[in-house]
């Protein structure tokens, strides 16, 4: 139990810190910041448990963890995108691009540190 919260904890930090800083490198400010913030925190949590439990419930060398986390990615960048569009005042960058750019930067961040960790 307590690997599982330091994961979901670890995984939260890593996305907070990096959607954070590309999110201000984009001109982002203030309370859109925070919000961008809130969102990866009800988003975040839910996809690390749900993939979790597939890579606990399918074989390593079953493609369906990977379907999963994909399909978990997807819905991400668009209920992120729906969250943005509805409550975000910034509209320098689209919110589905927003979202696509965010959570591209931070699954990459996330891959390289899983792969050097």
């Amino acid at each position: 139990m307590n690997s599982l919260l330091f994961g979901l904890a670890y995984g939260l930090s890593v996305t907070l810190v990096t959607e954070l800083s590309v999110a201000a490198l984009l001109r982002v400010r203030g309370w859109d910041l925070v919000l961008i913030g809130l969102v990866n925190c009800l988003t975040n949590p839910v996809v690390n448990l749900i993939y979790a439990w597939s890579l606990l419930n399918f074989s390593q060398n079953s493609a369906v963890p990977y379907l999963v986390l994909a399909a978990l990615e997807i819905a991400v960048v668009f209920g992120e995108a729906w969250a943005f569009r509805v409550t975000l005042k910034y509209r320098r960058i689209r919110p589905l691009l927003l979202s696509l750019i965010l959570n591209g930067v931070s699954f990459s961040v996330g891959l390289i540190l899983n792969i050097l960790f």
